[in-house]
């Protein structure tokens, strides 16, 4: 089947955050001057219509005029079982281990209350999904960093010895994880994953881990779970999965945990169930139902193809253009983290001028350094190819000159 990742959508008056947010959220781009198109480069969602199976298997469902109250379906359950199981090879897994979260985010913090109280401390990868910043601070955690290292080839790793020494040095319990990581892109191999969860065992932490990026691999990368790769990091893990950054679903909300220990599962839910803050959408159902199927499958095979050309082009772009400019190619997601430290200090410049040279030429770019990046800007390249390269010549004409 064909699908369309060529055509350019209007999505202006649509209630997209990412066009019509501009100028309105303190966070936002700026409008670009007079005679520049704008760019959509920075909200983490995509510029591409969804699979035709979710709009399908919701198209059917509206069909039906009602929309009470509802217990979901054993199909719901089926679709994640088969989906984990064939692209992540999670062994084990049945319905119980599974279930309902509003949203990603919200699903870590509310685990983490569960096990933590305000004060404690947790360790968290820098830099670092901007969410959890906000999130975990405003419930009053002190986050400790345990900065990722590039390695020679510039791969963002691990520092095993810094994560072993703030854990014991700052007595914590419990880590949130990111797998993919957000932002630099990794997809975790098996070996790092199993080192990482070595030392949790060691100094009995448990692990929150945001693994929404899970299906976004590029140029054939693979997604390991992180409560795969151990039998302790089995028991001790709560992972979060959702479709929406998979398939451009997150104004539907629909995410889901799996939670292997019943001991777990159990303090997690109870605690959520206390706030009846989690309530599932019976069209965010069959949405996932719809993603998680045969069609969805080869959706996301089409997807992944020109994720990875468009992330190849920009890199090769950025590396033969802006010289000034680092990158990292990622190996999942469709954002890249690019390093601007070179050239700011090159040019007596600070981020926010090189944001506002981007955004003022109608490139929306995202600040980095809120992501612990000091030199950062995020870039979303999941828009179709003729915007990519559009983006990559006004940067070079206007703003890396």
């Amino acid at each position: 089947m064909n699908f369309d990742f060529t055509s350019i959508i209007d999505r202006y008056g649509k209630d997209a955050a990412a066009v019509d947010a501009l100028g309105r959220w303190e966070i936002a781009p700026s409008r670009p001057r007079d005679g520049f198109v704008f760019l959509p480069m920075w909200v983490a969602d995509m510029n591409f219509a969804t699979a035709p199976s979710i709009t399908e298997a919701i198209t059917e469902r509206v069909r039906h005029p009602l929309f009470g109250y509802f217990s979901p379906r054993q199909e719901y359950f089926d679709a994640i079982i088969r989906w984990q199981e064939t692209r992540n090879g999670m062994e084990g897994l049945k319905k119980e281990h599974i279930g309902y979260e509003n949203g990603v985010l919200g699903g870590v913090v509310s685990a983490v209350r569960s096990y933590a109280e305000p004060g404690d401390h947790i360790l968290v990868h820098s830099p670092t999904y901007i969410g959890f910043i906000g999130s975990l601070e405003s419930n009053g955690y002190h986050i400790v960093y345990s900065p990722l290292v590039k390695d020679e080839q510039g791969i963002y790793r691990m520092d095993y010895q810094d994560m072993e020494e703030k854990i014991r040095t700052y007595k914590i319990r419990l880590a949130v994880f990111c797998s993919p990581h957000n932002p630099s892109g990794r997809a975790w191999e098996r070996e790092e994953l199993q080192k990482a969860a070595g030392i949790f065992e060691l100094n009995r932490v448990r692990v929150i881990s945001d693994e929404i990026w899970s299906d976004l691999l590029l140029n054939g990368n693979r997604h390991i779970p992180f409560a795969m790769v151990s039998d302790y990091a089995r028991e001790n893990t709560a992972s979060f999965y959702a479709p929406s950054k998979t398939f451009n679903l997150a104004g539907l909300v629909g995410s889901y945990h799996i939670i292997f220990n019943e001991e777990m599962r159990d303090r997690i839910r109870r605690h959520a169930d206390r706030t009846h803050y989690n309530g599932m959408n019976v069209l965010s159902m069959y949405a996932l139902i719809g993603a998680y199927s045969p069609g969805g499958e080869e959706w996301l095979a089409r997807l992944l193809e020109v994720l990875s050309d468009n992330v190849n082009y920009a890199c090769g772009y950025i590396r033969d253009h802006f010289q000034e400019i680092e990158v990292t190619r990622p190996e999942a997601t469709y954002m890249l983290f690019l390093d601007a430290e070179k050239w700011c200090k090159k040019y007596n410049k600070t981020v926010r001028d090189l944001l506002q040279a981007g955004w003022d030429v109608g490139v929306g770019w995202q600040d980095g350094v809120a992501f612990k990046g000091p030199f950062h800007i995020r870039m979303n390249l999941a828009l179709p190819y003729s915007m990519l390269e559009e983006a990559m010549r006004r940067l070079s004409e206007y703003v890396f000159l």
